[in-house]
């Protein structure tokens, strides 16, 4: 079982690594996604790429999880919330996979985070 729960927390955190290299990879492209009343789009980019580096690497080797955890989940929260609920009310039915996926994120990140709740 104690396998298992390492897989699961391996995979987990792979999603949020790639992510945060596409930020980096991407960033003039995702600036656009950032809202307009937010000023600085790119630098944002930069930083939710890092964020979500780092909390891929705090899943992969135990430290600081719950920590990681509950801000990661709060960072999906954001995007769900500032990013794609909007785009979804607009009528961008596209955006809902998106929302869906990121609330998703969110669940699993509080999940994870009741696991490490102690460290």
């Amino acid at each position: 079982m104690k396998n298992l729960k390492s897989i699961g927390r391996y995979v987990f955190a792979a999603p949020f690594a790639i992510f945060g290299l596409m930020h980096f990879m991407s960033a003039n492209d995702m600036a656009g996604m950032v809202p307009s009343f937010v000023p600085g789009g790119v630098f944002w980019v930069y930083l939710t790429g890092l964020t979500l580096i780092a909390a891929a690497v705090s899943f992969v080797i135990q430290k600081h999880t719950y920590l990681a955890g509950l801000l990661t989940a709060a960072l999906m929260l954001v995007f769900v919330f500032t990013i794609h609920l909007p785009g979804v009310i607009g009528g961008n039915m596209m955006a809902m996979g998106s929302l869906l996926k990121d609330l998703g994120l969110a669940g699993g990140a509080l999940l994870l985070a009741s696991n490490y709740q102690q460290d």
